[in-house]
This record gives C-alpha cells, structure tokens and sequence, in this order.
C-alpha cells in the first residue's frame, strides 16, 4: 500500500511539474509583440509621414489666408505701401467729384464675385477715414455673402439684416473701428430672403438715415450679374463705382453691369489686381479710377 501511495504522490508530483511548466511557458510569449499589436503599430508608423505633410498643407493654407486678408485690408497693415497711396488717390479724386454733386451715399459694385469689390470698399473706407475730422461709415449690403466683418476681424452682436426687420436699431448694429475711425453696419447672418430686404422701404430709409448721420457711406454691394439686389442698391446711392479685375473680368460683362444701372451716376472703374510698379511692395495691389 505505502508503495502505491507513494507511486501516486511521484505521479502527481510530476503532473504538477508538467502542469507548471507549460502554464510558466506561457507568459514568455508576451517578449514577442503579439500579431494584433504588429498589425496596429504599422499603419501608424506608415500613416506618420503623411500626417505631418497633411499638417504642412494645413499650415500653409492658414498663412496664405492671412496673406489674401491681409491684402484685403491692405491701407490698415500697410498704409506706406503703393497699394494704400493708389486708394488714397481714389479718395482724392472722389472727394473732387464731391465737390460738383452729392456724394453722401457711394455703392461699390462689379460684374463678377471675386472682382475685388469688397476689398475696394473696405480700404477706401480706410483711408477717407484718414482724413481729419472725417465721420465715414461702410456698410455691407451683400446679405448673400458677407465678407466685411470678417475681414476686419469684427464679430457683430447685430447687423444689418436686424434692422431692416425691424429688429435692431442702426445704433445697436454700428461697431467702431477706432483705428483709422470709421464706422460699420455688417452683417451677422445670412437672411433667408435677401432680395425681399434689399428691395425693401426699410432699405431706402435705412440708406437715408446713414446718408444723414455720415459725411460718406460706402456701401458693399453684391455681384451684380445674375441677381438684383446690386441694382436695387445702386439705385438708391449718389453715386457708383464699378471695380474690375485686370486681365480676368471679361469687356462682356463690364458692359452688362452698367447696362443694369443708372450711367449718369457711374463715377468711373477701379482696375483692380493692376501690377505695383515697385518690386518692394510685390504681392500688394491697387486699383486706378478711370
């Protein structure tokens, strides 16, 4: 009997050591990367190069778009370049024509978007604002696509299209810009109708209320082919200004555009995107009223 007890207690002793063998060969495994944990980390190791080029391409594409503002508002963050004494010769000329005629209201508008409308109307708000003692306010009027306010980096409460429904006062919109001085009426948010606002009596009174409390307005308006609203607009300033892009805005459509409106109240054409004649000031550009 001692004998069998004792086979058995060897029997089990050796079960017991092949038993923890083979659960002690287990852990030595995990020295080796499991084949989930290869197949996870490659794609990633792959995927590295061409994330730090996606980050590359999101950088560059943030610098240039700081660029293109600022040449949008180029007479605020370069006022000593040729781009911003080309626009202060524009307000020269206008302040000259506003000695034969009123000039209290000016819309600015052009064929196509991305004329450069908006960026005429902001500089030359700009530098008119330079002048001393001047009260100058822009408006923009494109409830479609409004740039200004961004643009100059504004973040209105209200805007314009609150106060043509009757939801805001013109004081509670106007936002200053203290540097050169001048004041704005932009707009929060797009309207669901646009058309029906611009052609509105609550815009002729606004635009005369504006033309009353400022020595000049310069008014935003949209493209003018293929919507209304720009003639709408036109027909409610003093004056026009039709700004065309050099080398891109086709005759056709220039001839089009001032078919739309009143000729008589056409002050001239801003050429605009026209070379600077000065290599230290390349990249900038002017316009030319002719």
């Amino acid at each position: 009997m001692a004998k069998i007890y004792e086979a058995l207690r060897r029997a089990e002793a050796e079960r017991k050591q092949r038993a923890g063998g083979e659960s002690g060969s287990t852990p030595a495994l995990d020295w080796d990367p499991a084949p989930e944990q290869s197949e996870a980390s490659a794609p990633r190791a792959r995927w590295r190069p061409f994330a730090g080029r996606r980050r590359r391409q999101v950088e560059a594409a943030t610098t240039e778009a700081y660029a293109d503002m600022n040449r949008c508002r180029i007479a605020l963050v370069q006022p000593d370049s040729y781009a911003a004494e080309q626009f202060r010769t524009l307000r020269t000329r206008i302040d000259s024509l506003a000695s034969q005629r009123p000039l209290a209201s000016i819309a600015v508008m052009s064929p196509n978007p991305g004329d450069g409308r908006t960026t005429a109307a902001v500089n030359l708000a700009a530098v008119t604002a330079m002048g001393v003692d001047r009260k100058i306010a822009l408006v923009d009027c494109n409830l479609r696509s409004p740039r200004i306010a961004s643009i100059l980096g504004l973040e209105p409460r209200t805007g314009l299209a609150e106060i043509l429904a009757g939801e805001a006062s013109l004081e509670e919109a106007v936002i200053r810009v203290e540097d050169p001085g001048f004041d704005v009426i932009a707009v929060r948010q797009s309207p669901p109708n646009p058309s029906e606002l611009i052609g509105s009596e609550a815009m002729r009174r606004f635009l005369e209320d504006v033309a009353q409390r400022y020595e000049r307005v310069f008014i935003d308006t949209p493209a003018a082919l293929g919507l209304p609203d720009a003639r709408v607009m036109c027909e409610l300033c003093d004056g026009i200004l039709v700004v065309v892009r050099a080398d891109q805005t086709p005759r056709d459509d220039v001839e089009m555009a001032l078919d739309l409106v009143d000729r008589r109240r056409v002050l001239g054409a801003i050429l605009n995107s026209e070379s600077s004649p000065e290599r230290s000031h390349a990249g900038n550009r002017g316009g030319r009223l002719r």
